[in-house]
């Protein structure tokens, strides 16, 4: 039988010692996703591990440095299947790229594992460790900071309240004014807040604006009757 003449004992060795080192360097990534509660935790990251030493071994038994360079290929590549599960988007919103990314990593570790590279897979566990909590008050730091509308890359939308029977006037004076003040509109949305009060929402094209500017524009709008209030607001884009 093809499967008893396979049968090496040095080479299942080595698999189980690839398997090991990949299993106990991702559980303690996934040890730290699992603690931070995220979508792929402790047995994601080591499946994900295992599974990717697992084929790379297969490759290299196969056929070498070639067959493992071209499942390593594949794991990479494949890899991008599962990571995009685990991301969400609740409308401007985009939850679970770093726990993809994490994945992504924790493959890597398994397929330096699975081609012997096991020295080389701890230093990756360690960066990926790193990146994760070493990073995160220099993360919390920057996210708190005030944003400098002059200067940060930034999604800025102007809000006028009229009445429902007003909205196509207003809309087009909205238009008009951020038009005079060289920002140009990437749309215009309407919102029934009440029976009696409408809401336009523009969104601007540019990513760097001048808040008085903004504040002259909503000003100016503000004059008409038609317009119960007018403002504007930012927020950071990723």
């Amino acid at each position: 039988m093809s499967i008893i003449r396979g049968f090496d004992a040095d080479r299942l060795l080595d698999l189980c010692l690839s398997l090991v080192i990949a299993f106990l360097l991702a559980t303690l990534i996934g040890a730290e996703r699992q603690w931070r509660q995220r979508n792929a935790g402790l047995r994601t990251n080591v499946l994900v591990a295992v599974g990717a030493a697992a084929f790379v071994t297969l490759g290299m038994r196969i056929n070498g440095q070639s067959g493992a360079t071209q499942i390593a290929a594949y794991v990479v590549s494949g890899i991008g299947f599962l990571g995009a599960g685990v991301i969400m988007k609740d409308g401007a919103q985009i939850s679970g790229l770093n726990t993809a990314a994490t994945l992504w990593c924790s493959a890597a570790v398994g397929a330096l594992c699975g081609v012997g590279l096991a020295a080389e897979a701890g230093v990756l566990t360690l960066a990926v460790l790193a990146g994760n909590t070493a990073l995160r008050p220099l993360v919390n730091a920057i996210n708190r900071a005030p944003l400098d509308e002059l200067t940060s890359e930034a999604t800025y939308e102007v809000h006028v309240a009229t009445s429902p029977e007003g909205v196509g006037e207003v809309r087009d004076l909205v238009a008009e004014a951020l038009e005079r003040a060289s920002y140009p509109v990437r749309q215009i949305e309407v919102f029934e807040r009440s029976p009696e009060v409408s809401e336009i929402v523009a969104t601007l094209v540019s990513t760097a604006v001048d808040p008085v500017e903004l504040d002259a524009v909503a000003g100016a709008l503000e004059q008409s009757p038609l317009v119960s209030y007018a403002s504007w607001s930012s927020s950071s884009t990723e």
